[in-house]
């Protein structure tokens, strides 16, 4: 079934592809002749306009490669701020934990046992 659908579908390509093509000569503003010689200019013109193309992707494709090789390393950088702050916080928390405990553990003054 899958078979005969998919054949169907290309015979109608292929006959509205003629069709096309049979409408088109007909109904052409110009002669054979002058479409041919635009046709061959248009050919000609092709390379230079691939190379055109081709050198606009290339720029296009440096710049954001130069974009986002600057937005990754202010990414990283800002990122790097925020370890270095991080473990200078956490080593303050422990400092100050260390020292609760430190009051924690010493020995209460003898005045004070007495009470």
């Amino acid at each position: 079934m899958a078979k005969n659908s998919t054949g169907a579908f290309i015979g109608g390509i292929l006959l509205g592809g003629a069709i096309g093509t049979i409408v088109g000569v007909l109904v052409a503003p110009r002669s054979g002749r002058e479409t041919r010689q635009i046709l061959k200019k248009s050919a000609d013109a092709l390379p230079e306009l691939a190379e055109d193309l081709s050198t606009t992707v290339q720029f296009q494709a440096d710049r954001l490669s130069e974009s986002a090789v600057q937005n990754w390393e202010g990414t990283l950088e800002r990122l790097k701020e925020a370890i270095a702050a991080g473990l200078d916080a956490s080593q303050l928390k422990a400092q100050e934990l260390n020292e609760m405990r430190n009051i924690a553990a010493k020995p209460t003054s003898s005045s004070e046992q007495r009470d």
